[in-house]
């Protein structure tokens, strides 16, 4: 029996990972060489850009721009609320020779973007274009529930009954759906897709995501 219980020790023992000889100390780690700091990367090109249309999209800043970030967004979007400072930040850096283009892009699985959608086009349809920015800044900063579209309006101050009425109507749903189905031509797959556009010599770069602002203006200057 003595021996038995020596036999079981020394299986608990080995199956518990424990070693009867103490390991050997690990030898040093070498650190590594200090590395330089690396370029960011080019984005890549853009396809089937459609132009920017003044009489059909929502544009902020100098129409005579050389550059448009054409940006496919949605209303509910996490991300393309983290982007809209960003967006900003290049047009205030590149006062005159940058311009912001917005393009509707609804993900089906976020309920309120499409009604934020047709929302803010009602909005410039009844204050023009500089209402369509004050909705969507408001949008982005104070959220997408429809049930806070009311008091949007009445802050922008704007025709809450003209707005309602034009809501209810449903009539921008073919406007918003065209340019979802333009930006997925153009490569878009998720929200925020931005397309920096040179309007002169029509090249372009893709930039997915809501990147670091060094990304966008790193884009604007390989194409300027």
């Amino acid at each position: 029996m003595a021996l038995v219980g020596i036999i079981v020790g020394y299986g608990v023992a080995t199956a518990g990972g424990s070693s009867a000889k103490p390991l050997p100390a690990a030898a040093p780690t070498p650190q590594a060489a200090p590395q330089a700091a690396q370029p960011t990367p080019e984005a890549p090109t853009a396809q089937s850009v459609v132009a920017p249309d003044s009489k059909n999209d929502h544009i902020k800043g100098s129409l005579k721009a050389e550059i448009s970030l054409i940006e496919y967004s949605d209303f509910e979007c996490p991300f393309c609320q983290r982007h809209h400072p960003t967006m900003q930040q290049a047009l205030d850096e590149y006062d005159g020779t940058v311009n912001w283009v917005y393009r509707h892009y609804p993900l089906n699985f976020h309920p309120n973007a499409m009604p934020a959608a047709l929302a803010s086009e009602c909005a410039a349809e009844i204050g023009g274009n500089d209402s369509f920015w004050s909705f969507s800044d408001l949008v982005f900063t104070k959220g997408s529930d429809p049930s806070n579209y009311p008091a949007y309006i009445s802050e922008i101050g704007l025709d809450a009954t003209a707005f309602q009425s034009c809501l209810t109507s449903g009539k921008y749903e073919d406007k918003v759906n065209a340019q979802l189905a333009e930006g997925s031509n153009s490569g878009v797959r998720g929200t925020p897709g931005t397309i920096v556009y040179n309007n002169k010599t029509k090249e372009s770069r893709y930039i997915s995501g809501a990147q670091p602002y060094a990304n966008i203006k790193a884009a604007i200057d390989e194409i300027l």
